[in-house]
């Protein structure tokens, strides 16, 4: 268990450093110098975990092999670079020491390629054989549930591929005016006499910067050791979910909540289980004031139990409010000129930006730390008379942020830069709940049918680099390696600030309600618009609707009157069903729906009827849905082109089905499949699908064969079956597979072999293939792929593919990483 630390901390990095030498120059001898610097910079890494582990292994009472082999090399390691050091260019004997050091790196390089991680997994099966019989004879209590499996702090939660949810997020790499901040918030947090710390300033102003900084501090990570626990509740919350995360961090396994007092209660006997180990720190980011967030039935009376709060209000009555104050002029003008000049504004990137011009904007922003990242990204490599008619355009005399609306003129302005079509994108994420993350590929569904852009995303990710550029957005990408692939965006996402996300919403309703292009709705319980209840309902004109719902919502919905919504979002909170509403029967123009369940497992959807009669529906995204027996619902989807499932169940939709899917489904050109755990195999009359041209399932840890008539999905161009890990093989029909030029098996772990008809895929031009650990061989037939230009594969893999001498394939080896995220 001690080799997990260095597995779980630095493995990644060390990896990183052996591996570098051998992907693209083979093992040869590196020079001196060359080789001794790497070796040096190895064993520094390295250095404290080992002896940390030394101390571990006695105290958790290890066997002394399993660390043994490793304090060993580092030991010898020591020894060889000082020896080394010693040496003078002129000595004649320096040769030998060279080689000695190409054989201790090569020795480094085989023990964290192969015998760590598979110390790792001997390690993790104890632990699983150890909490079985645990579970089984019901020993140990909450206590003995605890399932650590992962590294360096990394566990278990949910399903698998996603982070440990209550782990501080890292703050930004470039950070002003926290220093003071922090130091106050620390001495407080330390206080015996203090159990509530609330961290209360307008949104945008760092709040949770500084407590993701906090989170990171040496001192603040010594006294609560592994008792961190960083929760974002935000507006719209589900308390049983926020304690779910909370046991899921702990690697605990999640008992039912029968109510939100249930969960309280359970999570009250979990803390006072940690409190035993060390102090505790609960941080509740973004919470909003009371009633919609019980703040006060977090305070349990436990010794050495710190509780702290970033908000937009103050608690005065709940504990110690700390104010975060607006920058300083000097910090102010390093943080705008960090985001205008892309520099740490020591210098000025022209001389026609005089100091006066950039004062005078940097004091309208009023040290408000959100205005100067978004008004400085705007005008980042702007003419010097776009700044001067931005000043020009500025409000004279008070500050901006002497009231919300002024703060809200002044992020306007950010806007101004952006063109007609631009700006509309930008309203368009205010359609999506605040604080979650917002998939990329639901982007591309929307603007591909509501701006003409086109289908495979391309456009789209580039107008989301560009509102990127101008801080109005983040993108992010979970998993590391999924930009090698092309056209594979399940693991990009949208994050956006509340404030800014407060503008796009502000923006979008400058008209009449009925006259709006986006119709934005977020109900809460039963508290529902006046209109709602009316006998006769209004007519709205909105392009784009979006409904947000809570678990308190009833779902007795009114007949609404929408018919030129060509985009339709359904936001909801749900573990059990979720009704769709019969209005959208009338939606004669939606072509695009998009469904999803923020809840903590897969809702049921009922009166899924109701989509047979969208005659123009193109696109369906759902996800965490459960999806019923189509052939109960009797649903065609005739004009549906592309159909998008994402931790959906799905096993029983197609059961027992006597309606032919080609039937349902006539004009299906996309299926896209993504971390469904109880896909197992796909229909027979999928390969029906004959229009069909993309087939990607990824992350589907159940999927074990595909129908054996695949090879009729004539004009397929794109097969992915991305780390679907159970996958024994592809049907020999593939070879029918003539119009495919992308084929990706990423990830395909027990993959052994490819079929000898592979050679008949005459139009496959690039070929995804890493982590295959399993195949051993390549057919004959592979010469025959005469088209293919690009094989993307692992190093063993590619001493496959070299042997048979290909004249015009490129094949590239990625730097390897090591990133359990995949699994």
């Amino acid at each position: 268990m001690a080799l997990e630390t260095v597995g779980g901390v630095v493995l990644d990095k060390v990896i990183g450093e052996l591996i570098k030498p051998f992907v693209d120059g083979g093992k040869k001898q590196a020079a001196f110098g060359d080789i001794l610097q790497r070796v040096k910079s190895i064993i520094k890494l390295i250095g404290p975990t080992v002896r940390q582990i030394k101390k571990l292994s006695a105290e958790l009472d290890r066997p002394k092999e399993e660390s043994e082999n490793l304090i060993q090399l580092f030991d010898e390691g020591e020894k060889l670079i000082q020896k080394c050091s010693k040496l003078n260019w002129w000595m004649p004997n320096r040769w030998k020491y060279a080689n000695k050091l190409t054989a201790f790196y090569e020795s480094l390089l085989r023990f964290f390629q192969f015998h760590m991680p598979l110390q790792q997994f001997m390690t993790n099966m104890e632990i699983l054989a150890h909490l079985q019989s645990q579970f089984r004879y019901g020993t140990g209590g909450v206590s003995g549930q605890m399932g650590y499996l992962g590294s360096g702090g990394s566990r278990v939660s949910g399903e698998i591929g996603y982070l440990d949810p209550c782990n501080a997020p890292d703050p930004p790499d470039f950070m002003v005016g926290l220093d003071v901040p922090l130091k106050e918030v620390k001495k407080r947090l330390f206080k015996d006499d203090t159990s509530v710390i609330v961290v209360s300033a307008p949104g945008g102003c760092g709040k949770t910067t500084l407590v993701q900084k906090l989170c990171q501090d040496p001192d603040v990570k010594e006294n609560f050791k592994d008792n961190i626990f960083y929760v974002t509740v935000s507006k719209v919350h589900n308390l049983k979910l926020i304690v779910r995360k909370l046991f899921e961090h702990n690697g605990f396994r999640v008992p039912e909540f029968q109510t939100d007092e249930d969960a309280i209660n359970q999570l009250e006997q979990l803390l006072k289980n940690q409190a035993r180990k060390a102090p505790i720190l609960l941080v509740l980011d973004d919470v909003w004031k009371e009633p919609e967030f019980p703040l006060q039935k977090f305070a349990f009376k436990i010794p050495e139990y710190r509780i702290l709060v970033t908000s937009r209000y103050e608690f005065p009555s709940f504990g110690s409010t700390y104010k975060l104050k607006l920058l300083n002029d000097e910090d102010a003008m390093k943080l705008f000129r960090h985001s205008a000049f892309l520099t740490d504004g020591d210098f000025m990137p022209d001389e026609d930006f005089d100091e006066d011009l950039v004062n005078e904007i940097v004091k309208r922003c009023g040290g408000f730390p959100l205005a100067l990242q978004v008004i400085g990204g705007s005008l980042c490599g702007q003419p010097v008379e776009i700044w001067k008619s931005r000043l020009m355009e500025f409000s004279k005399g008070q500050s901006i942020f002497d009231s919300g609306k002024r703060l809200l003129d002044c992020l306007q302005l950010s806007l101004t830069s952006l063109d007609g079509e631009q700006k509309e994108r930008f309203m368009d994420l205010g359609s999506f709940p605040e604080d979650q993350k917002i998939p990329v590929t639901a982007l591309i569904d929307m603007w591909a049918e509501l701006y003409k852009l086109d289908k495979n995303g391309v456009q789209a990710i580039s107008n989301l680099h560009k509102l990127s550029l101008q801080n109005l957005l983040k993108l992010v990408v979970t998993r590391k390696d999924a930009t090698e692939v092309d056209g594979y965006y399940d693991e990009a996402f949208v994050l956006q600030h509340d404030l800014l996300r407060d503008l796009a919403m502000h923006e979008s309703s400058q008209e009449p309600m009925e006259q709006r292009k986006r119709l934005i709705l977020d109900l809460s319980g039963n508290k529902l618009p006046e209109w709602w209840t009316e006998e006769k309902q209004p007519c709205f004109k909105a392009r784009l609707m979006s409904i947000s719902t809570d678990q308190m919502f009833s779902s007795s919905w009114c007949n609404m009157q929408v018919p030129e919504v060509e985009v339709l979002i359904l936001n909801f909170q749900a573990t059990e069903n979720y009704t769709f509403p019969n209005f959208m029967k009338q939606m004669d123009n939606l072509k695009v729906l998009i469904v999803t369940n923020y809840g903590s497992s897969a809702a049921e959807l009922i009166n899924f009827s109701v989509l047979g009669s969208l005659s123009r529906l193109k696109r369906i995204r759902l996800e965490q849905v459960s999806i019923p027996t189509l052939c109960d619902t009797m649903v065609e989807l005739k004009n549906v082109e592309k159909i998008s499932l994402v931790m959906c169940k799905i096993n029983q939709a197609f059961n027992s089905c006597a309606i032919q899917i080609s039937n349902m489904l006539p004009n299906l050109l996309e299926i896209n499949i993504s971390y469904c755990s109880d896909l197992v195999g796909l229909p027979e009359g999928l390969c029906d699908l004959v229009h069909l041209k993309k087939l990607s399932i990824s992350n589907c840890h159940k999927l074990s064969a595909l129908p054996g008539g695949i090879g009729r999905l004539e004009n397929l161009e794109v097969l992915r079956l991305h780390a679907c890990t159970k996958l024994l093989g592809l049907p020999d029909s593939i070879g029918g597979l003539h119009k495919l030029t992308v084929l990706d098996i990423t990830g395909c772990l027990r993959m052994a072999k490819l079929p000898k008809q592979m050679g008949k895929l005459c139009s496959l031009r690039k070929l995804y293939m890493r982590r295959c650990s399993g195949l051993r061989e390549l057919p004959p037939s592979i010469m025959d792929l005469k088209q293919l230009k690009k094989v993307i594969c692992d190093i063993e893999t590619a001493e496959l593919w070299e042997e048979h001498h290909f004249t015009n394939l490129k094949i590239t080896i990625p730097e390897e990483t090591i990133d359990l995220n995949w699994l």
